[in-house]
């Protein structure tokens, strides 16, 4: 593990040699190039230069790039605009430098928005498979490498070999590297008359750490994580087991990755990489620390201890839900965030019961007895409704994507939300989805409390929709079971 740590300091800690010093972007909003939207380019650097913009495609995380009072932050655009730094040295004019614009899109789509020339980078620690190699071109020192370590909930506390691993359920990273090493290891199970691992592709707007956060809510069994990351978060979770003496793939380098057909931009990255990234030491407090201070919400994330209140309330949640026309474990998710399905909490604000009830907003609906468990619900109910009648109403939204919208209208009002729809029209970003769109445009407009409230809330329904579905499974096999014979 150590050698790992140490490994990713090398290329990381160019970024904490500047941390005393603040990292600013003048126009943040003009910074961000949605990427559906941007004609295709697919130039090498000397074009680029002519160009004066590099497009750098980032994943929107809590730890890569995210958008926090009103500035960017994230390891990856310290260290990108360490890299615009690197090329500007020199020039004096402002017109004459070349500008880093930031495009959002979600893991899956980095590499196949680079190879359609939606941008120039992709922005992202992405382990060398030959699979991508065929694909694209890395920008790399050669000088870090990772292991893919197994995590799993306390259930499964010893592995010592790939047969452990025999029909397990491991959920990994949309579009990961981890799917082809799971495919191999069950090339090896099947050879070996042995049931495969059942692979699990997480849905797509779940990052890593998030699927980590269900393995220590005990919503999934298993995942795979590179091996610095797991040791920052076993920090945080305490129920989890990182299986370090188990690695599922070893000396993984890594790299932001070009198009192939671009040497020259190739070229620059590494040699940024090998110069900036020599000196320094990047010890994992220091990285935790940076960009994992608030952790209250992740020790909180227990949703599965709270299966037999879900349970007692469901019928409640069913019943208001099917009133206003609503999805009932969406409602009760969002009651989970709130109140922890606690109907005696009262926030600082004067909120009241499971859904946080403000008295304002019981009056407006006409809804008295909101304090009381069932009222409370029913009210939070004709909200919602209300929100996606008056204000996640365009015919454009997609199916599922209303979703994550009126979340965000509960959470910030609908003042606010009126406000973040502006904002991501004149940045350029799809008022209609949340998740790379309307979530960078309420950063920038209330900062990280709604981006992560929508964030915790989804979780929750994913984790309340799977638990679900695996009770329903159970009961249909009992069902279809045949008696034996007597």
């Amino acid at each position: 593990m150590k050698r790992a740590i140490h490994g990713i300091t090398l290329l990381l800690s160019c970024i904490f040699m500047f941390h005393a010093q603040a990292v600013e972007v003048k126009d943040v909003d003009g910074n961000i190039l949605p990427y559906y939207e941007n004609n295709t380019f697919t130039g090498d650097l000397d074009e680029i230069k002519e160009r004066k913009v590099i497009r750098a495609l980032v994943t929107y995380s809590r730890t890569d790039f995210f958008i926090h009072h009103g500035h960017f932050k994230g390891m990856q655009f310290e260290l990108l605009k360490r890299y615009e730094d690197s090329l500007n040295k020199g020039v004096k004019k402002e017109v004459d430098k070349i500008r880093i614009k930031y495009v959002p899109v979600r893991f899956d789509q980095l590499i196949p928005s680079l190879e359609e020339g939606h941008g120039d980078i992709a922005a992202a620690f992405l382990s060398i498979t030959p699979h991508r190699q065929r694909r694209v071109a890395f920008a790399t020192s050669l000088a870090t490498s990772v292991d893919e370590i197994l995590v799993t909930d306390k259930t499964i506390d010893s592995v010592t070999g790939f047969h452990d691993l025999s029909g397990l359920d491991i959920t990994v990273l949309k579009g990961s590297s981890y799917i082809e090493h799971l495919n191999t290891i069950n090339r090896i199970l099947t050879k070996q008359g042995r049931l495969p691992i059942n692979v699990i592709e997480a849905d797509k707007n779940l990052l890593s750490e998030d699927i980590l956060e269900m393995v220590n809510a005990g919503i999934v069994k298993a995942t795979l994580i590179d091996d610095y990351k797991a040791e920052l978060w076993a920090q945080v979770f305490d129920n989890i087991v990182v299986h370090k003496d188990m690695p599922i793939s070893i000396n993984n380098y890594v790299g932001w990755a070009v198009r192939q057909n671009n040497p020259q931009l190739q070229q620059s990255l590494t040699e940024f990489v090998e110069k900036q990234a020599k000196q320094g030491t990047l010890v994992g407090n220091s990285l935790f620390k940076t960009y994992y201070e608030n952790t209250q919400w992740i020790k909180a994330a227990d949703v599965q201890g709270q299966k037999d209140k879900l349970a007692k309330l469901a019928p409640i949640f069913q019943k208001y839900a099917d009133k206003y026309d609503y999805d009932p474990i969406a409602l009760a998710a969002q009651g989970y965030q709130e109140s922890t399905l606690n109907n005696n909490a009262v926030s600082h604000r004067g909120a009241v019961g499971i859904m946080q009830i403000m008295p304002s907003t019981a009056k407006e609906m006409g809804m008295q007895n909101f304090r009381q468990l069932e009222a409370n619900i029913a009210t939070a109910a004709k909200y919602v409704a209300w929100l996606k009648r008056h204000f996640v109403n365009d015919p454009g939204i997609k199916e599922g994507e209303d979703l994550p919208l009126i979340w965000a209208a509960y959470n910030a009002g609908p003042g606010n939300f009126a406000k973040m729809q502006k904002r991501a029209e004149k940045m350029g970003l799809d008022k209609n989805v949340w998740f790379g769109n309307m979530e960078i445009a309420a950063g920038m407009q209330t900062g990280r409390e709604t981006v992560q409230y929508v964030a915790n809330v989804y979780k929750y329904y994913l984790a309340y929709t799977l638990s679900q579905q695996i009770e329903q499974q159970k009961a249909d096999a009992i069902a279809t079971k045949q008696p034996e014979d007597s």
